[in-house]
């Protein structure tokens, strides 16, 4: 145990990354109670939404008016997703103090999601990248399909490497290493950031794995093994993989924080609260709860008949 980080760093993204997907229109309303909820029950970075276009993303229609109309803690960081400089702008007028952009370590993948290749798509963040430090906003880096991709399978660890080092390098101050489509296990899920790390400090990466195959969890201790201490995770696990019918997407916040707290590594955040938060918004969506630990907990906590 004594290898493990002593303290545990969660970006909750299931306002931004876990609605993104909704079919049917979420109202700004509950993305905002969402936000505040998370943030209250002791999440220290809550991912608010995403300046990218309505046509794309339909459901971040209103990230303008999220983005205003929060209301924030102390403490607590709201970053945006900012993927050109349109976005930025934007996300800078509308009060951002952390903004985030995504490449991917598969050619196949960028070509696909964001029609460019792999080194276009860095050119294209380092004007984000120098006006957000101009204005003294953190950047943070996303990376997808950093083990496999759904077009051209495998993702050696070295280009892995290579898109961590170019992020890190252009100023991110955190790499954030996405296992989008959830194939990764804990050995390929290590040699990736073994490859990661020669080139950019452990505590600056972080794991963002996709549990559809059931392996977020040990994919996660496996990287702690290795000094990375944050992870992204979804409240609920909302937030399916496209790529992927039928599975799911995210790793639920409330499975990682049981997980940790039963390991005893603090997080900060109270899980009775983050429970109830998960009940709340899978009620709003119509759906059964996404966490195995969350379901497990209102159990105990609903009234016997």
């Amino acid at each position: 145990m004594s290898t493990l980080p002593a303290k545990v760093r969660i970006v909750e993204v299931g306002p931004r990354d876990g609605l993104q997907n909704e079919k049917g229109e979420v109202p700004t309303a509950v993305k905002l109670e969402l936000i505040e909820r998370l943030a209250d029950a002791g999440l220290s970075a809550v991912e608010a939404t995403a300046f990218v276009s309505p046509k794309w993303i339909p459901q971040m229609a209103d990230h303008t008016e999220v983005l205003e109309r929060i209301r924030r803690k102390p403490g607590v960081s709201y970053p945006v997703l900012t993927p050109n400089l349109k976005g930025f702008e934007a996300a800078r007028a509308a009060g951002a103090t952390e903004v985030a952009i995504f490449g991917a370590a598969s050619e196949a993948f960028s070509k696909k999601n964001i029609n460019c290749s792999i080194a276009e798509s860095l050119e294209r963040f380092r004007p984000v990248v120098d006006a957000a430090m101009a204005a003294d906003i953190r950047v943070r880096g996303y990376i997808s399909c950093v083990v496999g991709c759904p077009y051209q399978g495998d993702v050696k660890p070295q280009i892995v490497a290579e898109v961590a080092r170019a992020l890190y390098d252009m100023g991110c101050y955190e790499v954030s290493l996405g296992d989008t489509i959830g194939v990764g296990t804990p050995g390929k899920t290590q040699a990736m950031i073994e490859a990661c790390a020669k080139h950019v400090p452990a505590g600056r990466l972080a794991g963002h794995y996709h549990d559809t195959y059931g392996q977020a969890l040990a994919n996660i201790y496996a990287s702690m093994e290795l000094g990375v201490a944050t992870f992204d995770s979804s409240v609920s696990g909302l937030g399916g993989c496209p790529y992927a019918k039928g599975a799911s997407g995210n790793v639920a916040t409330e499975d990682v924080v049981y997980m940790l707290h039963g390991l005893g590594i603090e997080t900060g955040i109270d899980l009775d609260k983050l429970v109830d938060t998960g009940v709340w918004i899978s009620s709003i969506l119509k759906r059964e709860p996404g966490s195995k630990a969350g379901r497990a907990i209102a159990a105990k906590k609903a009234p016997s008949a």
